[in-house]
């Protein structure tokens, strides 16, 4: 289990480290959930140990693993970029954002820091359970460290919308994050579209909104909506067993929350003060009691909330008390559980009215303790509580009046309807309790990997049909990973009967243009693909020939030629076995697939300062090292320089470009044609990446070929 928080909190005080339980509602609900399983429980104590100091929680069936944090790292990773960035964007509160590269390094940094700490405590069938968003990068640094792992992560804030969500600069970076998990649950199906959308408009990967599945590279991600719940028979049992005072004199509207801006306090106060102008009846006979415990107190925004309902409590007060009523009792601090059972238990309604939340636990606990005269449960339907609390009188937190009307009809609402509404919602609650919560998510964790079925012509038309419609197509094809599956080595990457069927039937159409742009040199890659029809980009584009164009041969290449025979000596000294250099006309590749995998990086380590001793430019490959001249051109030159010679000027306006390739060298094709057209990365997700969309094989690539050659 991997959290921001421990279930305890640590302080250093005169005698040494002095703990005490954590409070919240993640801590609450994950604690019952690793007593009942064992395990280790991964995060932040709260202070720094020192060396020697150990974390034991007295008679917990679990371990713990604290993970050490700097002073600036709490303030830049957990108030800077979890509270002062996700937090209120994820609440589709975005004016409250700010974003700073210093705040998201640190997140970075941090996230990696928990993955480390909870592989090294993993065994080797262990799941890794990631929560929340302090830590929506962990699950790619797990997945690197120890990809055999399974890797669950359960978010309980919201997931926002596209239109929110979009406006994080490194808001793909969270998505690659995430999707490094196996399974990643939601509260409600609500965040799950959301982020299935942001996957397929911010990464192009194909996500189906029906099964929850994403196709990430060659891996497929279970998504799924587990609205959590609590233990209710623990809250029941405090109801019962809480002692009762005098009969109350007045009707009691509670409001229970931590000190947040999400939470909607000073609503709530204001739509109780608007039931007393508009039913002046209640006045002396209803009293609001609204607990806010302390939280983020050190934050001057939070210092501010706390300035604005004091000041709010204070008018409302002294608009409408009497000598003997005040309308509102307003206690700013933690209240403990017994104390708090029988407040829920008492309260005639409760007034939950968060702006936005992922769940809000409190619902259900009011409900869970309503054991003796039934109360009414007034819900925000800005709330994830409220997709399965329906017999709860829904509102909107914004509408001041609405809020108002649903709280006087709460107060007087006969008996047999509060009864029915409130044992609606317990039975609910019962059955989906905390336990079911920890079952549902656990086992759809274990479960063997779904798979999206293959990709279809549908997809290809949901995806290019309206681009291309009336256009002329200009389709650029890398070779060796994207028309052959990689190989050992180059020489075996020949071409299968089907793709090559594929790509003759594109040839055939009067409307497309084919050119196949590889690292290879422009002789060997022509003599792979005989076919009539076909331009070709040789040399990541420095040669191109083909119809409809004059030879090209980059001018600058003279200047080059002479220093590769002296640099290709230099880089077999250092080839080890399963490395080899493959001499091309004005360019070197290092290859390295072969070589054991601990020794490929110091390979290219040691071959990258004799690279750029030549005057050439090292470049990342696919398990290979480039020797390119630095000339400032790539495969993204290359494809407009096509567009350019072939079609003129103008060719945008006639024009559809499509170009699919698997290389780090095809990011530059990506980059040259973002806005101009469609590109596909085809293979894993371990990198990132600019094209469009992504598709997960060889395969897929033949099935868009086999579209585009038979499209209407």
């Amino acid at each position: 289990m991997v959290s921001n928080r421990l279930p305890i909190t640590v302080s250093r005080g005169r005698s040494g480290l002095e703990v005490k339980r954590s409070v919240g509602g993640l801590v609450s609900a994950l604690d019952p959930a690793l007593r009942s399983l064992g395990g280790t429980w991964v995060g932040w104590p709260g202070a720094r140990l020192q060396p020697g100091e150990s974390l034991e929680l007295p008679g917990a069936p679990f371990r713990i693993a604290p993970v050490d944090m700097t002073r600036s790292e709490v303030q830049r990773y957990y108030h800077g970029f979890s509270n002062g960035t996700l937090w209120p964007l994820f609440h589709c509160m975005p004016e409250r954002s700010r974003f700073e590269r210093r705040d998201w390094d640190a997140y970075d940094s941090v996230n990696q820091r928990f993955a480390a700490s909870a592989v090294e405590a993993a065994g080797d069938s262990d799941l890794i359970w990631i929560h929340d968003y302090q830590l929506m990068l962990a699950p790619q640094y797990v997945r690197r460290l120890r990809p055999e792992l399974r890797v669950g992560f359960f978010l309980h804030i919201p997931f926002p919308p596209f239109d929110v969500f979009r406006l994080l600069p490194w808001a793909r970076e969270v998505l690659r994050g995430l999707l490094a998990a196996d399974l990643i649950g939601f509260h409600m199906n609500g965040y799950v579209l959301n982020f299935l959308e942001c996957v397929e408009r911010m990464l192009g990967e194909r996500a189906d909104s029906r099964s929850g599945l994403v196709e990430h590279g060659e891996r497929t991600v279970r998504t799924g909506a587990f609205p959590i719940g609590i233990d209710f028979a623990q809250f029941d049992e405090r109801a019962r067993a809480a002692p009762r005072g005098a009969a109350p004199t007045q009707q009691i509207v509670l409001g229970v929350d931590r000190l947040d801006y999400t939470k909607g306090i000073p609503e709530r106060i204001h739509a109780f003060a608007r039931l007393l102008e508009t039913h002046p009846e209640h006045r002396s006979h209803v009293t609001l009691l609204q607990i806010a415990v302390p939280s983020r107190s050190q934050v001057a925004e939070y210092q501010d909330l706390k300035r604005e309902i004091d000041e709010l409590v204070g008018r409302v007060n002294g608009r409408f008390a009497s000598a003997t009523w005040s309308p509102i009792r307003y206690l700013y601090r933690s209240v403990a559980p017994e104390r708090l059972a029988a407040l829920y238990r008492d309260a005639d309604v409760a007034l939950v009215t968060p702006l936005r939340d992922g769940m809000n636990l409190v619902a259900k606990e009011y409900v869970a303790s309503q054991v003796e005269r039934p109360g009414v449960l007034i819900l925000s339907r800005l709330a994830g509580a409220a997709e399965t609390m329906h017999e709860a009188l829904q509102v909107n937190p914004y509408n001041i009046d609405g809020v108002a009307v649903q709280l006087h009809r709460a107060l007087v609402m006969d008996e047999t309807e509060r009864e029915s509404r409130i044992q609606a919602l317990r039975r609910r609650e019962r059955a989906h309790d905390l336990q079911r919560w920890l079952e549902s998510f656990l086992a759809a964790a274990w479960d063997a990997r779904g798979r999206l079925s293959p990709v279809t012509g549908a997809d290809f038309e949901s995806w290019l049909g309206r681009f291309l419609e009336g256009r002329r197509l200009a389709l650029f094809l890398d070779y060796d990973g994207t028309l052959t599956p990689l190989r050992q080595h180059p020489k075996l990457a020949k071409l299968l009967p089907e793709m090559r069927a594929a790509l003759e039937s594109c040839l055939e159409r009067e409307d497309t243009d084919v050119t196949v742009v590889s690292g290879r040199a422009l002789e060997d890659v022509r003599k792979l693909l005989p076919l009539p029809g076909l331009a070709f980009a040789g040399n990541h584009g420095l040669e191109i020939s083909g119809p409809g164009l004059p030879t090209f041969r980059h001018e600058d290449l003279a200047h080059y030629e002479g220093r590769l025979d002296g640099l290709a000596e230099a880089l077999e000294k250092l080839c080890i076995p399963g490395a080899w250099v493959e001499r091309k006309s004005a360019s070197l590749t290092l290859h390295f697939r072969e070589v054991d995998e601990a020794q490929q990086e110091s390979l290219a380590d040691d071959a990258r300062p004799e690279i750029q001793r030549a005057g050439f430019q090292a470049r990342d490959a696919a398990c290979a090292l480039e020797a390119r001249p630095p000339i400032g051109w790539d495969k993204g030159h290359a494809a407009l320089h096509v567009l350019r010679t072939r079609y003129g000027p103008g060719w945008s306006e006639h024009v559809r470009p499509i170009y699919v390739g698997d290389d780090w060298t095809d990011e530059d094709a990506f980059r040259a044609l973002s806005g101009l057209g469609i590109t596909f990365r085809v293979g894993g997700a371990d990198r990132p990446t600019l094209a469009s969309r992504t598709l997960p094989n060889v395969d897929s690539v033949q099935a868009l070929l086999e579209w585009l050659a038979e499209r209407t």
